[in-house]
């Protein structure tokens, strides 16, 4: 399981730290778990939110502060661990964003948020591994059995998300509210069951990461007793001095109690876990709040009928807006995060043993 070799690079620790956007996972945050031999993650949704011009060409200023933000992070490692970008299939500038990806020479791209059938097609005649994200069994086959009969390729690792995740959720919002979805173990169960015909297909093992919930070195044990290959993290990661969020950001998880993790609305079509504020509270008593400008960041939002706008709601978040329209995604542990220590110390906690 260690030495796991991705794009001719090693993952020397089973730990692949969660994208999480809008500006809370960036280069520093992605370098410095690189640095530790872990797998670090740049969001790419809307990186170039602080650059000038954004508003009026927002896809251009993304790619731009993409490239930056992975050079940035390769700085940072000083040449260790893995380098990958988490992009949303939802997106608008999918298709670009992962182009800049290999132009700017990642090791990964993750990719959830939808189903990404035809990832294997952008990085054609490219080394960068590629992984899905997903919710289910279902998908994971539908994804396997897509790239094997369409592209003649498979997953390099799978990541699977969870009910306990932060961020949009593969999952009804009843059976999130009701905690009748089914569990990370049993979801992990059934994906290493299906996977094994493809498999057998390629020749080699399909490794699976798990996410959702994990949060101490107990965590990790479990699910690598149960088979996984690794884990990834995302919530745990913000309370972190490397973190690319604002202090006043990460305050407001230092600040959570238990019943502040909530579960929302998204424009995203999915529901969303994250930190009761304003804005969630407005949401269970209305059906839109107005879109103060639009960046054209998902292809199913239409700026006219949109509940609200997420890229606004989230760069609130990380700006001095914070409380106004923000949205503070988090995972179902957020609330557990109680002072803010540096990559390296959490590292060492998380793999002690």
């Amino acid at each position: 399981m260690l030495g796991l070799r991705l794009n001719n690079k090693v993952l020397e620790i089973p730990i692949i730290q969660g994208g999480m956007g809008i500006g809370v996972s960036l280069g520093n945050l992605a370098g410095s778990v690189m640095k530790q031999g872990g797998m670090g993650t740049i969001s790419a949704a809307n990186p170039g939110y602080k650059k000038t011009g954004f508003m009026k060409n927002p896809a251009e200023c993304n790619l731009v502060a993409l490239n930056e933000q992975i050079v940035k992070a390769r700085s940072i490692s000083e040449g260790r661990g893995v380098l990958a970008v988490n992009i949303m299939v939802k997106g608008t500038n999918y298709e670009n964003l992962v182009k800049q990806a290999l132009i700017s020479e990642v090791d990964v791209i993750i990719s959830g948020a939808g189903l990404p059938l035809e990832l294997p097609k952008l990085v054609k005649n490219s080394s960068v591994a590629i992984a899905p994200i997903v919710s289910s069994a279902k998908a994971a086959s539908v994804i396997c059995r897509s790239w094997e009969r369409k592209h003649q390729r498979y997953p390099d690792f799978i990541v699977i998300e969870g009910p306990d995740a932060g961020g949009h959720l593969g999952f009804n919002r009843a059976d999130l509210e009701n905690f009748s979805a089914p569990t990370l173990e049993q979801i992990f169960a059934e994906v290493k069951k299906i996977i094994k015909p493809f498999e057998i297909n390629v020749g080699r093992s399909i490794p699976l990461f798990v996410a959702g919930g994990i949060y101490t070195n107990n965590d990790i044990k479990k699910y690598l007793t149960l088979g996984a290959t690794g884990v990834q993290i995302g919530t745990r990661f913000i309370a972190t001095h490397e973190c690319d969020a604002s202090d006043e950001f990460k305050q407001k998880f230092l600040d959570a109690k238990k019943s502040d993790i909530v579960i929302t609305k998204s424009p995203a079509g999915l529901p969303g876990r994250a930190l009761k504020n304003t804005l969630t509270k407005t949401l269970e008593n209305t059906d839109r709040i107005k879109p103060r400008w639009c960046v054209n960041c998902l292809e199913s939002c239409n700026p006219k009928t949109t509940i609200y706008c997420i890229s606004e709601a989230l760069i609130n978040a990380v700006s001095d807006k914070i409380e106004d329209h923000a949205l503070l995604f988090s995972g179902t542990n957020g609330y557990r995060l109680n002072k803010i220590i540096s990559v390296e110390e959490l590292i060492k906690e998380l793999i002690k043993d």
